[in-house]
């Protein structure tokens, strides 16, 4: 397959995915299962045109980042967020197929996706009961 794809082309495998819609997110083109964001066009000025960001786990992200740093990248805007950009102009369709996938399994999966790598507010750590 040749490399080298655009948000439409992105849009299109996604929606082909049982239960993906498509949506906004701040403000950016995306793509949602169970109303919850798992990839967009990334809007923040760091990113780089022509990307895409997905959300995965952290460890995932660290893999691809190792992996092919030409095709995965993190600005520090995203550093704390589970999610890794990708330069469309360097992956496939089938890539993007499985980038989707885990994306996608990432939201819907059994309790709530990893938060940030931030503090967490003392009103939501363990133990703490809200009134």
């Amino acid at each position: 397959m040749r490399k080298g794809i655009t948000f439409e082309t992105v849009r299109a495998i996604g929606l082909a995915i049982p239960g993906v819609g498509e949506g906004t997110a701040y403000g950016a083109p995306a793509l949602k299962v169970a109303g919850q964001m798992f990839a967009c066009v990334p809007s923040h000025k760091s990113a780089e045109p022509n990307s895409l960001a997905v959300r995965m786990d952290f460890d995932r992200r660290d893999e691809l980042l190792a992996a092919e740093p030409a095709t995965y990248y993190v600005k520090p805007h995203y550093l704390d967020y589970p999610c890794v950009l990708v330069r469309l102009h360097e992956v496939d369709e089938a890539a993007v197929r499985d980038l989707l996938l885990v994306g996608c399994r990432f939201v819907s999966s059994k309790g709530r996706p990893q938060t940030p790598r931030t503090r967490t507010p003392a009103s939501r750590r363990p133990g703490r009961r809200r009134r």
